[in-house]
């Protein structure tokens, strides 16, 4: 058995389902550069992404659930990969930001908090810091 068939059907389904949540943020200006895609293609090796399912959630990423993780480690996980796609091609713009708010309301941070928590992650990762201090750094505002 392989190292990725010791784990669930739904653990693969929120790995996809994330990986749609990012190509939906690179796409969001209609265009995937070439740092994005860089970025788009290491993270579909780590989530263990088929190709050809690759290529169906680049032409349709809106047809896959946003699940959001049941806890805040995972939840901060995620807005670290999803922030890190809106700053891959150095331009963080209106529609991008836009998106990222939504994404991170919708993975389960506090309303009245989303608009600072968005600030604070693309601050963060423009500064380039590792995952650990982006989730340490976000604890003390969440």
């Amino acid at each position: 058995m392989s190292y990725s068939g010791i784990f669930s059907g739904n653990f693969k389904s929120r790995n996809r389902d994330h990986f749609a949540s990012i190509v939906r943020v690179a796409l969001s200006d209609n265009i995937i550069t070439n740092k994005e895609q860089k970025f788009i293609d290491r993270l579909s090796i780590l989530l263990e992404i088929e190709p050809s399912e690759v290529d169906k959630i680049i032409k349709n990423p809106e047809s896959y659930p946003i699940n959001p993780p049941s806890n805040e480690q995972r939840r901060l996980e995620r807005l670290y990969d999803l922030s890190r796609i809106v700053v891959a091609d150095d331009i963080a713009d209106k529609d991008e930001l836009k998106l990222l708010k939504k994404f991170t309301h919708a993975l389960g941070f506090l309303p009245g908090k989303v608009e600072s928590i968005t600030k604070e992650s693309i601050k963060l990762v423009q500064a380039n810091v590792d995952e650990d201090e982006f989730i340490l750094s976000l604890k003390k505002i969440i």
